[in-house]
């Protein structure tokens, strides 16, 4: 099983190597809290999307969610493809690494002191699944090691035992080491940031609770982060942030065990308004709101305004002309109520959502 999942592996590094990419980095605007652009792509040639994905710095999961009806792994897809390349800062301290686990996805904050000025690279990541999941801690970068070797515990030993599938108590540098290349290790013990010999896993939930990221961005990360650096590791599916005076909701599936917690639950929204605004300094569409959050696409959507912003805020659904705008309402939040789950009602949230792909830059 090991030695076929290494030939899969070698397959997948040897069709990307050519346009292999280094993070996603952009700088830190003094106030504002979103970053990037969203792009879409056509005319793919022979690369499958999740080849597009990867030399674009996303994962699979962020891929599928804005692209649902999209065969990540058929080439020469004829579609235009959709790439999530914007995004909500997390609320959390802009310093050092930030895990949003339910994101899967890790920024790290990097300061100039000579200039004072701070960029944010970000990078797609696998997380641990369900039962060994990734804790939410904060924790700082004890070690970085170069050629790791993975001494696997004792339970991750049964476990592939148990599965027909013996694991050594030493593995290695090398293609069979599910580290990767390199490796920084936690003061959190058994926990790494490290990289991966699977790199279909990178945006999925597929380890025993350490981070993955691709092999070319772990290696980039490596170099970037010295030891010591602060680690938080978050659980926030909803984020909230600013570009100018304009608010932005971003929602992403919950985690299928935290889903009775987050589903339909405004509370974490309301709560990051008023952490980064004053009480009442704000207009919201909360209707609007509650929609993104039902669909969960995983893009940052206008939802509402400062109250210094005099110029009207609307949405205009792109996909129909006749469509009103929707204004945005009153600052008030009213008694939460579930959106029936309607097909008419379905396509109204994708209408509203879809609002938000207009005069999206086209580039390859």
């Amino acid at each position: 099983m090991m030695k076929t999942l290494t030939k899969l592996a070698g397959i997948g590094f040897a069709l990307l190597a050519p346009g292999l990419a280094a993070a996603n980095t952009f700088p830190l605007k003094a106030g504002d809290s979103l970053v990037g652009d969203i792009v879409t792509v056509s005319g793919i040639g022979d690369e499958r999307p999740v080849d597009v994905a990867r030399r674009r710095g996303l994962g699979h999961a962020e891929l599928k969610l804005i692209n649902p009806s999209l065969d990540l792994w058929l080439p020469g897809n004829p579609e235009e493809i959709i790439l999530p390349m914007e995004f909500v800062l997390p609320n959390a301290p802009h310093k050092g690494i930030v895990l949003n686990v339910p994101e899967m996805r890790l920024y790290y904050f990097r300061e100039d002191k000579k200039t004072g000025t701070t960029d944010v690279m970000t990078y797609p990541i696998g997380i641990g699944r369900e039962g060994n999941n990734t804790p939410y801690t904060t924790t700082r970068v004890a070690s970085k090691v170069k050629d790791p070797t993975w001494y696997p515990p004792e339970s991750i030993r049964a476990e592939h035992a148990a599965e027909g599938d013996p694991l050594p108590v030493r593995v290695g540098p090398g293609p069979d080491n599910p580290m990767g290349t390199y490796a920084m290790r936690l003061s959190l013990p058994m926990y790494a940031i490290h990289g991966t010999n699977k790199p279909w896993g990178v945006g999925m939930r597929v380890s025993h609770g350490c981070i993955r990221l691709y092999n070319e961005h772990i290696e980039e990360l490596f170099n970037a982060v010295p030891v010591g650096t602060p680690v938080t590791i978050v659980n926030q599916p909803y984020k909230v942030g600013l570009r100018g005076a304009r608010i932005y909701l971003e929602a992403h599936p919950s985690l299928d065990e935290d889903q009775d917690h987050f589903n339909d639950n405004m509370t974490s929204v309301v709560k990051a308004l008023v952490a980064m605004t004053e009480e009442g300094g704000y207009q919201v569409d909360w209707e609007l709101a509650r929609q993104i959050i039902q669909q969960a696409r995983g893009v940052p959507v206008a939802i509402g305004m400062l109250k210094s912003l005099k110029e009207p805020v609307t949405m205009t659904a792109a996909a129909s002309p006749a469509a009103k705008p929707v204004p945005i309402t009153a600052a008030v939040m009213p008694a939460a109520r579930p959106v029936p789950k309607s097909p008419a009602n379905a396509a109204g949230m994708n209408l509203k959502l879809d609002a938000k792909l207009q005069g999206i830059s086209r580039q390859k």
